[in-house]
C-alpha cells in the first residue's frame, strides 16, 4: 500500500500546505482519499504528485471538521463517480467557542454522499468503524482530547449546546497483505483509545496532542502507544513540538507532512 500526503500543515519539499489533512490511499486494487483538507489545495497538490483525483475510487471524511472536509465541493467537481462515506452526523453544527469549524451545509443533499452510521463496508478489506458500534470497540471518551469543541442544535428559537461528543468520527481500516492499517484524521476520541480497541499493524493520522503541554502526562501517553506493536505514521494536529517531545519514548513513530509518499 502507497500513502501520499496531499495535505497536512507542514511541508518538506516546497509544496504549499494548510491547517489539514488529505491522504491518497493506493491498495493494490482501489484508490482511496482519506480526507480532502480545508480548500482545493490537496487537488492542486495531487497533480503536482501525479495523482489522479478523477481516478479515485472511493472517498472518505473522517469527521465533520473543515480542515478534513473543505475540499468536498472541489472533490465532487474533479470526480464524477466515486462515493463520499461520511458520518450521518458530520453534518451536524460544530463550533470551537463561536467559531463556526463544521462543513458546508450546502453539499449535505448531494446524491454522492453516503452516510454511515458506525460501521460500512466500502469493499473487500475495506471498511470504516467508529469506536462505540465497532465488534469489540470499548466506548472511551480521551482524557488527551483537551478542546472544548461544542455541537450546536437549534430547538424552536433557542440553541441548545453542548459538548462534542465526536460522534461523527469514523476510522478508515484496510486489511492488505496480512497487515491491518488504520487510519484516523484527528483521533479526538482518544489515540490511546483508538489503539487499544483496534491494535492496527500500522496507525495514520493525527494524534490531537498540539494543546498538551510537554510534560510527564504526554511521554505517559507515548509509553502507552509504545506498547502496542504498532508503526505510527502521525501529522496535523499531533503537532511538531510534541511530537519531538514523545518520539524518544516511541521510537516506532515517524512524522509525515504534505508531499510525503510512503510504503506501508
Amino acid at each position: 500500500m502507497r500513502v501520499t500526503v496531499l495535505a497536512e500543515n507542514t511541508s518538506k519539499n516546497g509544496l504549499p500546505c494548510e491547517h489539514g489533512l488529505s491522504l491518497f490511499i493506493e491498495t493494490k486494487d482501489k484508490r482511496l482519499l482519506f480526507d480532502m483538507g480545508q480548500t482545493d489545495l490537496f487537488a492542486r497538490n495531487a497533480a503536482v504528485l501525479g495523482k489522479d483525483i478523477s481516478s479515485v475510487d472511493i472517498a472518505v471524511i473522517s469527521h465533520g471538521h473543515y480542515d478534513h472536509g473543505g475540499g468536498l465541493s472541489a472533490f465532487l467537481e474533479l470526480n464524477g463517480t466515486a462515493p463520499v462515506y461520511l458520518s450521518r452526523y458530520a453534518f451536524e453544527p460544530h463550533f470551537n467557542g463561536e467559531r463556526y469549524i463544521g462543513l458546508d451545509t450546502s453539499l449535505q443533499g448531494s446524491s454522492r454522499l453516503v452516510f454511515t452510521d458506525g460501521f460500512a463496508q466500502l469493499a473487500q478489506d475495506i471498511s470504516l468503524v467508529s469506536l462505540d458500534t465497532g465488534k469489540d470497540v470499548p466506548v472511551s471518551m480521551p482524557s488527551e482530547g483537551g478542546e472544548a469543541m461544542l455541537r450546536s442544535f437549534s430547538c424552536g428559537d433557542d440553541t441548545l449546546t453542548v459538548p462534542d461528543d465526536f460522534r461523527h468520527e469514523q476510522y478508515l481500516l484496510i486489511r492488505e497483505n496480512g497487515r491491518r492499517i488504520l487510519f484516523s484524521g484527528c483521533s479526538h476520541r482518544g489515540i490511546g483509545a483508538i489503539a487499544e480497541a483496534f491494535r492496527p499493524d500500522a496507525l495514520v493520522g493525527g494524534f490531537h496532542f498540539h494543546r498538551l503541554a510537554l510534560n510527564d502526562e504526554l511521554i505517559s501517553l507515548a509509553r502507552t502507544l509504545a506498547g502496542y506493536d504498532t508503526d505510527y505514521y502521525t501529522c496535523h494536529c499531533t503537532g511538531c513540538g510534541q511530537f519531538a517531545f514523545i518520539k524518544p519514548h516511541l521510537e516506532r513513530a515517524s512524522y509525515i507532512s504534505t508531499g510525503d509518499s510512503f510504503d506501508i
